[in-house]
């Protein structure tokens, strides 16, 4: 443990490292728990503002679709103008909306203000890791800061319905956006000081034709995905999809017209890099869509309240961070590919739990511990082969890359996951003969609706209904399991086949890149 200790006392015995890492954490912490933290507060805004169904996807998902639409541009835009300037703007924006959205009087407020934060968001995450590489400048000392970095995104989005579920125990909803001020406020008063500015290049210009084709292409994706998984897959979520694939090919087209683009699409020659984004990308998907269903699961199924439900998966966060840090060791002295493909395995197999045990407290425990241990010491590993396989001047873009792979991550953990769950769900539920076949459309509609339903009908009808919904649902995790298996020994496949060690190719892959 030397190769992470003895760094490590390094930065900490620099007071001026020290503080710069502490300021790259926590707006990296706030983040990504805002992806998560609204998970056990929508029951309290439903109360309070009324939101439709349609409203309620939206306060969750507005957030994530901007940030990840604008995340490449952002990104290009810290390379141009200064990282740190591009963290300061983001972090003083992020403060005051959260600040503004507790004052919502409406359900399209706090939409509104949820997009705003993504817009500020996307402002943060390219910034933080782009000035860990301009702040850490031996090798040895970077890969722990981005081990830092990396176990802060897991963390954060595990750490959501924790720090949910406590306050919402104590105070209303309100209380989780004022969450943002004591992780921004010590980054707002010390990041002039303490974050070297990183190089800039003053001579590129921002295409805006770009940066719009660039999120309507993913805004237009997203929202196509996030309608057929939950409503159908009809004429909206074709052509959506249709609108966002050819706003997607003008963009990328666009790339290769340009001297200076937005995104430098030679990245994606260097294996390390490509490969590295595919797998960052499907680990964190699977652990937001775990988080998804483990809720579920521990709420309603098994009748668990938010507070506890949320303290079941505080084992698997601490172990995460554990197992983020510990990973360096093995990294200097593993191919990346094996340690992946590893950690992949432990991915699997927390799925592979669901399928082969009862569901209880104890089994999703365990399953979260196996996930999130194994998508902890994966983000690690490929965002450090993201810093280091890549050309300096091209971090921030490089950086936005991988965070854009994460927050479309977010959105397809929940999308893809949660909306397949919920068809299988709809496919194995059967109602009971002596309930009214007219409540048959909503109890099968969602394991959330079936509950709200049983709360109308006589205890022992609402029982006999909750038994065969949980059963459906159980039936639903449990085979969708099982083909998130399949995807993810198919990416071991891949990663053992494509991934290579960027410190036997890396001088080719900045040879090729240059060309």
């Amino acid at each position: 443990m030397s190769e992470v200790v003895n760094p490590l006392v390094s930065i900490l015995r620099d007071r001026s490292k020290a503080l710069a890492l502490f300021m790259i954490m926590l707006p990296v912490l706030l983040v990504t728990i805002d992806n998560t933290i609204l998970n056990f507060s929508l029951p309290k805004i439903s109360s309070a503002l009324s939101p439709s169904a349609a409203q309620q996807l939206w306060i969750i998902d507005a957030y994530s679709i901007v940030l990840a639409g604008l995340l490449v541009t952002m990104g290009g835009a810290g390379d141009r103008i200064g990282h740190r300037k591009i963290l300061y703007i983001g972090c003083s924006g992020f403060t005051i909306v959260s600040l503004a959205i507790v004052f919502s009087q409406q359900a399209w407020h706090l939409i509104a203000g949820r997009a705003v934060l993504g817009f500020f968001g996307a402002m943060i995450l390219p910034a933080t890791l782009a000035l860990i590489r301009a702040t850490f400048e031996d090798r040895e000392e970077r890969r722990i800061a981005v081990a830092v970095w990396a176990t802060s995104l897991t963390i954060g989005s595990a750490l959501g319905p924790l720090v949910g579920g406590v306050l919402l125990q104590f105070y209303d909803w309100q209380a989780v956006f004022l969450v943002a001020i004591p992780f921004l406020a010590p980054v707002l008063l010390l990041a002039p000081s303490y974050l070297p500015e990183s190089e800039k290049q003053p001579a590129f210009s921002i295409d805006y034709w770009s940066v719009t084709l660039s999120m309507a292409a993913m805004v237009s994706l997203m929202y196509s995905l996030k309608h057929g998984a939950t409503e159908s897959v009809d004429a909206i979520a074709i052509s959506t999809f249709i609108v966002g694939l050819v706003l997607g090919t003008l963009f990328v087209r666009r790339q290769f017209t340009l001297k200076d683009p937005l995104l430098d699409l030679k990245l994606f020659t260097i294996p390390a890099f490509s490969m590295s984004i595919l797998v960052n990308l499907t680990s964190l998907g699977l652990l937001i869509g775990f988080i998804y269903l483990a809720t579920q699961m521990m709420q309603i199924i098994l009748a668990t309240g938010p507070l506890m439900a949320s303290l079941n998966l505080v084992p698997g966060q601490i172990l995460a961070i554990i197992a983020g840090m510990a990973v360096v060791p093995f990294a200097q002295r593993l191919a990346p590919n094996l340690i992946i493909s590893f950690c992949l395995l432990l991915a699997g197999s927390a799925f592979a739990v669901f399928v082969m045990f009862d569901i209880s407290l104890l089994t999703i425990c365990i399953a979260f511990v196996l996930l999130n241990v194994g998508v902890a010491a994966i983000t690690t590993v490929t965002n450090d082969l993201v810093l280091s396989s890549v050309p300096t001047e091209r971090a921030g873009s490089a950086s936005s890359v991988s965070e854009t792979a994460y927050e479309v991550g977010v959105v397809l953990g929940t999308t893809l996951i949660g909306g397949a769950v919920a068809w299988l769900y709809r496919s194995f539920f059967i109602l009971p003969a002596n309930i009214d076949s007219s409540a048959v459309s909503l109890v099968q509609e969602t394991l959330s609706s079936a509950y709200t339903a049983s709360e109308t009908l006589h205890p022992a009808l609402a029982k006999q209904l909750m038994e065969t919904a949980s059963e459906a649902f159980i039936q639903g995790v449990q085979w969708a399991s099982i083909g998130i298996v399949g995807v993810i020994v198919f990416l071991i496949l891949l990663v053992i086949r494509y991934l290579k060690l960027p410190s036997v190719h890396h001088t080719d892959a900045i040879a090729n890149y240059s060309d």
